[in-house]
């Protein structure tokens, strides 16, 4: 999805940020791996677990989760290319407690 945004952009070099406009959801980048995202997952559990009793009513939880990741990425590109990292993958990560409708908004600036 990404990669036909910066492709139907045009631009060969420049930026490429991609956000999340939402209080819940977040921007990730890492190595895509199932057993990875689990792990993730799970120390997010442990550091900011759902049954903790907040002063938020419902999803308390889910907004402290995306206080400390980020809703928005910026990476380079570079001869028409998001310049990554060979493991590296950029994904969507759902915090809340239910799944939403969602979107990405892609912004490719440069030349």
């Amino acid at each position: 999805m990404i990669e036909s945004v910066v492709t139907r952009s045009g631009i060969r070099n420049g930026m490429v940020n991609v956000f999340a406009p939402h209080a819940t959801g977040v921007i990730g980048v890492t190595e895509y791996d199932p057993s990875l995202l689990r792990d993730i997952w799970d120390t997010l559990n442990i550091l900011i677990p759902r049954d903790k009793s907040y002063r938020h009513p419902e999803n308390a939880h889910s907004h402290i989760r995306s206080l400390f990741l980020s809703p928005s990425k910026v990476f380079p590109l570079i001869d028409g290319r998001i310049a990554l990292g060979t493991w590296q993958s950029i994904f969507f990560i759902e915090v809340d407690t239910t799944p939403r409708t969602r979107k990405v908004i892609i912004q490719v600036i440069g030349e």
